[in-house]
């Protein structure tokens, strides 16, 4: 059964700092190609942040560039998205998401909420 399951969402204040983490089974997950998604309320979804499945490569928003860090570790079947200097504009749901490498199939979790406010 594959799961997605991320954690470590919260509120914070405005220039606080946050890690997610996003727990994966039931896949291979070093074959899977890794990214954060956001929605705000009222908002589209967003793509934050990708990782390539073997962690050579990385890509961001550039609304969170120079503020936020992917990383996985595939010994442990977990990514990561470390948010720094956190604004009220980061506030949402945060997703994480699997895309297999080769052949596409796709996973999600069912989110974390993260709130930046005073």
């Amino acid at each position: 059964q594959v799961q997605l399951v991320e954690s470590g969402g919260g509120l914070v204040q405005p220039g606080g700092s946050l890690r997610l983490s996003c727990a994966a089974s039931g896949f291979i997950f070093s074959s899977y190609h890794m990214r954060w998604y956001r929605q705000a309320p009222g908002k589209e979804r967003e793509l934050v942040a990708a990782i390539t499945s073997v962690g050579g490569s990385t890509n961001y928003a550039d609304s969170v560039k120079g503020r936020f860090t992917i990383s996985r570790d595939n010994a442990k079947n977990t990514v990561y998205l470390q948010m720094n200097s956190l604004k009220p504009e980061d506030t949402a749901v945060y997703y994480c998401n699997a895309q297999h490498a080769l052949f596409g199939y796709n996973y999600s979790g069912q989110g974390t909420q993260v709130t930046v406010s005073s």
